[in-house]
């Protein structure tokens, strides 16, 4: 049964699931393997869309798939995991249940294939259906607290397609030229599933992708023409172009050489200009203090769960402590770099308050507390003037990812 059409997208999508629940990979490091062997670009499209709605939906799946077993199938059961991708396909992604059959079957060879089909027929006759948003994993509910409901509701639709623009006064035509709405100048947010590249303004680097929340932490620096910025862990270089573009003198530093390719490339499309330095942050020194320093840290990426659902089941205390020392160690250093009277900017893309209050109450600088003021309609900061978005924010206009940032300034 090795020639059914359709069956090395499913067989693909089998082995990320399997990477990413059993061996704690990625999933975009589990799809690069799996999906070698599959050429056709739609065809990856729908392994990696089929591998994410299982690890989106997985606890109603499981839920689902046990009210139709008399006795429960083990957690890391194969039959468990073929079911879960017929399931997936039926109930998200519209695969007629004839053709998810047809498919996931033959992933059982020599194991119980009768089982599995008639755990799925019943289940369609009976009209099983999921919840509206997404049931967390218990651990991930508890620690994200009474914002968790929320957050489950925005992760039950993969994220829209946002751009920054490298010209926020022409924000309103290219909303128009594009077909698509600004959250805020310099914003245009389009449908998921654009083609990126054959999209107007590509080319002549008018604009590059960058989800809404990954945009606000360098805004929060402000147009400063001809001063000193570092831009630290700096790839691929979406805050890196914005500060660029409004004027700052900027040194972008990141240890992953391949990443900060991406990074020059970049630069060279939207004809931004930036020093790039490869280094790793916690033994570089720079030559001279900075007049503002965005630390957009390393983390568990918990906020970007809309996109990567993998996280939703990869990441637990263990990795949280890991980056919160990691993260405790490059502010330190960052803080030591910045002139009297600077600005230093900390962000990270995680939901873990450990990684983002927890890690900024004792920075050595004086608070600078974001205002309302400088922040789109429908997000405003915290008491203690930071900044906290999750994906369950802005429901009406797209959602955006989880991020959590913190200003503060030297005194002079």
């Amino acid at each position: 049964m090795t020639d059914v059409p359709g069956l090395p997208v499913r067989r693909a999508a089998l082995r990320m699931l399997d990477a990413v629940l059993r061996r704690g990979e990625t999933l975009d490091q589990a799809s690069h393997a799996a999906l070698r062997q599959v050429r056709s670009g739609p065809d990856r499209a729908l392994g990696l869309a089929i591998a994410s709605e299982v690890l989106r939906w997985k606890v109603d799946l499981d839920a689902v798939i046990d009210g139709a077993t008399r006795q429960s199938l083990p957690a890391d059961a194969k039959p468990r995991m073929v079911l879960a991708i017929m399931l997936a396909q039926a109930m998200r992604l519209g695969t007629p249940p004839h053709a998810a059959i047809a498919t996931g079957l033959p992933l059982l060879a020599g194991g119980p294939r009768r089982l599995a089909h008639g755990v799925f027929s019943t289940l369609m006759k009976r009209g099983a259906t999921l919840p509206e948003a997404p049931t967390l994993p218990r651990a991930v509910a508890d620690r994200w607290g009474e914002r968790a409901s929320a957050i489950a509701t925005g992760l039950a639709e993969p994220p829209p397609l946002d751009l920054t623009l490298r010209d926020p006064d022409r924000t309103a035509e290219w909303a128009t030229k594009l077909g698509g709405a600004s959250l805020m100048p310099g914003h245009v947010r389009l449908a998921r599933g654009t083609a990126v590249e054959n999209l107007e303004g590509f080319d002549e680097g008018a604009w590059w992708v960058q989800d809404f929340a990954a945009s606000l932490p360098a805004r929060l620096l402000g147009p400063r023409a001809g001063r000193r910025a570092l831009d630290l862990c700096a790839a691929p270089g979406g805050k890196t172009l914005q500060l660029a573009a409004v004027g700052w003198n900027v040194t972008a530093l990141d240890i992953s050489k391949r990443r900060m390719e991406r990074l020059r490339e970049n630069l060279a499309r939207t004809g931004l200009e930036a020093t790039a330095v490869v280094a790793d942050a916690l033994a570089w020194e720079p030559p001279e203090l900075f007049d503002a320093i965005l630390l957009d840290a390393p983390c568990t990426a918990t906020g970007t769960c809309r996109r990567h659902p993998d996280v939703l089941h990869r990441i637990g205390l263990r990795q949280i402590g890991e980056m919160a020392e990691l993260q405790a160690a490059l502010l330190a250093r960052a803080v030591t770099w910045l002139r009297p009277g600077g600005r230093l900017v900390y962000a990270v893309c995680s939901l873990e308050p450990d990684e983002g209050e927890g890690r900024v109450q004792d920075t050595g600088l004086s608070p600078d507390p974001i205002s309302a003021e400088e922040l789109p309609h429908g997000i405003g900061p915290t008491a203690s003037g930071h900044v906290r978005t999750d994906p369950g924010m802005l429901p009406g206009a797209g959602g955006l990812d989880g991020f959590f940032v913190a200003r503060f300034f030297r005194p002079n």
